[in-house]
């Protein structure tokens, strides 16, 4: 009686240790999470901030890998504080045929401290590879990852808006913040 019970509880702990070290999604605290692009005109610097966007990753917390992430955001929800400025911008983008930017990875690289994230970014209705350095910082309490990476406007089939006649730069940059809670 003893052995069955002893192996009983044995075959417990290892199942139960073989779910806890096994890739985990975790929980995005949107209210701590964000995105921000910036826009350089000669002029002036033009940054807006969206909180809505939906990040999900695949993560095994216990080794600190993240196996992973994705990315969506309804670009009507960036918010420059200026509602005529957003609203050209979204004129410009064509927001409502494109209402959507969204990334998938399709490789993550470790590199001491950072990762290097390689995916697909969709914008404007065009798909392109690009690579996103990022700073993976994980706590007792779940994982917070920061980042920044370039979009050429012209890439994504976007025309250059263009103030006084002088058109901003071609490149978009953003910056994220995503924060997410162990479940």
């Amino acid at each position: 009686m003893t052995k069955k019970v002893l192996s009983l509880t044995c075959l417990t702990l290892l199942m139960a240790h073989c779910v806890v070290c096994q890739p985990k999604s975790l929980v995005v605290k949107r209210a701590e999470s964000s995105m921000t692009y910036r826009l350089v005109h000669p002029l002036h610097k033009i940054e807006a901030t969206s909180k809505e966007v939906n990040y999900r990753l695949e993560a095994d917390a216990h080794a600190k890998k993240i196996n992973s992430v994705t990315a969506e955001v309804d670009v009507i929800s960036f918010d420059s504080g200026n509602s005529n400025r957003d609203s050209h911008a979204m004129e410009v983008i064509d927001a409502i045929t494109f209402p959507e930017a969204s990334f998938s990875s399709t490789s993550i690289v470790q590199n001491g401290d950072s990762l290097n994230v390689a995916g697909k970014l969709t914008f404007h209705g065009v798909t392109r590879d690009i690579q996103i350095p990022t700073a993976p910082i994980w706590s007792e309490n779940g994982l917070r990852v920061v980042g920044e990476f370039d979009v050429s406007l012209t890439d994504y089939k976007i025309e250059r808006p263009s103030l006084l006649f002088i058109p901003v730069g071609d490149t978009l940059r953003f910056s994220f913040v995503a924060v997410f809670d162990k479940q």
